[in-house]
């Protein structure tokens, strides 16, 4: 199917970001972020199959938006199924809100209600005429290690009392 192979690189991009944060987490043995990853790719893709349109990007994004809300992402949750994570533990794993976008050329997401969007992967559209929007958004690929590997007071005081 043509709209599979566009769509590779949006969905292994957002399949390869959740299981970053899940491998950050730590605890998960890599052959089982393996499969999470691989299962995932797979939910997504059936999940979007009819609800790809390269040239109307945003047409269904809300459809193929990717949301962890105090409810758990059915995708998600079914991806961390197969390798044995349940709901809560996920819950404990992945940020408690979490917003992710996987449009035809755009992947990006969002951490905390208010987080600012950071893109993830993009893409020029064939239309050209990309860089318009995307000057207002902050391209921070790498924003949320920052909050885990900065060591903090928090972080010191667990050190010494451990």
């Amino acid at each position: 199917a043509p709209a599979g192979a566009a769509m590779r690189t949006e969905i292994s991009t957002a399949a390869a970001f959740v299981t970053r944060l899940l491998r950050a987490a730590g605890g998960i043995g890599e052959e089982q972020l393996r499969c999470f990853r691989e299962c995932l790719q797979e939910a997504l893709r059936e999940h979007y199959k009819h609800h790809w349109f390269p040239l109307v990007p945003s047409k269904g994004s809300g459809y193929r938006c990717i949301r962890i809300n105090h409810k758990m992402d059915p995708l998600i949750g079914k991806a961390a199924g197969m390798i044995g994570l349940s709901h809560e533990r996920l819950f404990q794993l992945l940020p408690s809100e979490l917003t992710l976008w996987v449009d035809p050329f755009e992947v990006s997401y969002r951490i905390g209600e208010d987080g600012s969007i950071c893109v993830l992967y993009e893409s020029p559209q064939p239309g050209g005429k990309t860089t318009k929007q995307l000057e207002s958004r902050t391209s921070c690929k790498e924003e949320w290690r920052t909050g885990r590997s900065s060591p903090s007071k928090n972080y010191n005081m667990m050190t010494v009392s451990s």
